[in-house]
């Protein structure tokens, strides 16, 4: 096993606000470079680099890390093998499965998440390891998690309520509940869908930032759960109730139609907000095609991307609501759209699913013939 030189006796650890990383790949070169990556952000440093699985579980018996960054194929002990005894071993550690981009790579990714893995990154080549995109990911991630970590770890400070309602919820019943994600986005979808079970009397539409080999992946975890059945949306067929349309990876899901008559279209249009599939445009076609009748849930996501697409929904009627900053891996989207005074409310995750079903009866009494105004 490798580590980074003992810090002398006279000097201090690193700062309590550092996130204290452990490495584990079996090869350096992936090491060096992803190594590298962490260490040029002052707000990260990697204490332990390792080639295993079984060595990471000795490093972690000896000393503390905020988050592990784990490959999943390694000699002597594999990724997979050495997640449950890692949480074993320190249940508050953060594991970031690193898969590689392909199919098997994702379902094994997924079913880390299921396991108590935290989050994944789809590893590239180590020709394109150098790719800008990749470490931006990478960073928020670790920082993000590790921050969720201290947060347990901290003493309890005074209660606070979710934020006040921005505006009220819309009366007229929606018409279709959508969802949109990013970084920390999997497992957070993981949350919300089995949170709202099979009781979602209208189509729900999901964008989740990611690799054209995972969407499928993620459709088939996320109909594992029990709930709502779940597939990547097909061009022209209709959005049915009590069903999740998933948006394809680098396909827009766009939602066209009417009342009672909707449908999917998917978009090979430019990225928006740097992204295929983006928020944005699902968010402003729905507005559209249902006049407004759209509920919104903003899930954990870097960047802005849905911001804008729910002002379309708002402005036309309809409502949203947004994971919290202390849930959030990172309070990009949910912050975006709160920040900017477009929330019905700001909730924990926890808390999201039971908020959406009881908007959801709430607007249909209203909408029911005799209700009251």
């Amino acid at each position: 096993m490798t580590t980074l030189p003992a810090s002398p006796p006279t000097q201090a650890g690193p700062p309590a606000d550092v996130a204290r990383v452990l490495l584990c790949d079996d090869s350096a070169v992936i090491r060096g470079a992803i190594g590298r990556m962490l260490d040029s952000d002052p707000a990260v440093r990697v204490v332990a680099r390792v080639a295993n699985g079984q060595q990471a579980l000795e490093a972690v018996q000896r000393e503390r890390f905020d988050v592990a960054v784990l490959d999943i194929e390694m000699p002597v002990m594999d990724g997979m093998t050495a997640l449950p005894l890692l949480l074993r071993a320190d249940p508050g550690l953060r594991v970031i499965m690193a898969s590689t981009l392909t199919t098997r790579g994702a379902d094994i990714a997924l079913q880390a998440l299921r396991l108590g893995a935290a989050d994944y990154v789809p590893k590239p080549s180590v020709a394109a390891i150098a790719d800008d995109s990749f470490r931006r990911e990478l960073l928020a991630k670790v920082k993000g998690l590790a921050r969720l970590r201290r947060r347990e770890r901290a003493p309890a400070g005074p209660a606070r309520g979710p934020m006040a309602p921005s505006r009220p919820a819309g009366r007229e019943a929606p018409l279709l509940l959508a969802v949109g994600s990013s970084t920390g986005g999997p497992q957070a979808l993981f949350t919300l869908v089995q949170g709202l079970g099979c009781a979602v009397p209208v189509p729900v539409v999901i964008t989740q930032h990611m690799p054209a080999t995972f969407t499928p992946i993620l459709a088939e975890h996320l109909t594992r759960l029990g709930g709502l059945p779940c597939a990547e949306a097909c061009d022209g067929e209709a959005l049915q109730p009590g069903r999740i349309h998933l948006a394809r990876g680098d396909r827009h899901l766009l939602v066209e139609g009417r009342a009672g008559a909707l449908r999917a279209r998917l978009s090979d249009a430019p990225a928006e907000n740097f992204c295929r599939p983006a928020v944005d445009p699902m968010l402003r076609s729905a507005a559209a095609a249902c006049g407004g009748r759209v509920l919104v849930v903003m899930l954990t996501g870097m960047g802005h991307d849905g911001r804008e697409g729910t002002r379309a929904v708002i402005e036309a009627g309809g409502a949203a609501l947004a994971q919290d900053e202390a849930t959030s891996v990172v309070w990009g989207m949910p912050g975006a759209i709160a920040l900017a005074g477009l929330c019905h409310r700001v909730l924990p995750l926890p808390a999201l699913a039971p908020c959406v079903l009881d908007m959801l009866r709430l607007s249909a009494l209203r909408a029911s013939p005799g209700a009251r105004p």
